[in-house]
């Protein structure tokens, strides 16, 4: 099936919803994996939440960029709004954003922990499929909720 194009412009999400949508995603992300993460880790909840907020601001700030990027290529491309993103789509964009997030958090893993580079990449493995199924569904239910007008 071919993609329709869409020849009159569409809307964007806002700068102001596109951080409403980034600070939800992070805070009910914290709220999820700390948990897993210290017991996975063996660090203590505490210094897990520290090490995970690190990574959030971290990743906040590549968020806000990846999905401004996407959602322009896709608009580009395809002619699509990020409310009518595909299911396939949808995986490539949640896998797409924590592999590349991975780049930038790796050291960060090793430098605040006990973690060997070894297990922080492991550490980042499962935190990369916690927040890619995470991701999924947050978007899908942020799209349905708060669409493009």
């Amino acid at each position: 099936m071919t993609p329709t194009v869409c020849l009159t412009p569409q809307r964007l999400r806002s700068r102001v919803e596109r951080v409403v949508q980034t600070l939800w995603f992070e805070a009910v992300g914290l709220i999820l994996v700390t948990p897993l993460f210290a017991l996975a880790s063996g660090e203590r909840m505490g210094a897990s939440l520290l090490v995970l907020a690190a990574l959030s601001a971290t990743v906040m700030a590549w968020s806000a960029v990846y999905n401004s990027l996407v959602d322009r290529i896709e608009q580009r491309v395809s002619g699509r709004i990020a409310s009518n993103r595909p299911h396939h789509w949808r995986v490539l964009h949640a896998l797409g954003f924590e592999v590349s997030a991975v780049a930038f958090t790796w050291p960060l893993v090793v430098t605040l922990t006990s973690l060997s580079w070894h297990d922080a990449l492991k550490a980042e493995v499962g935190l990369t499929l916690a927040y890619a199924a995470y991701g999924y569904v947050f978007h899908l239910v942020f799209d349905r909720l708060r669409p493009v007008r």
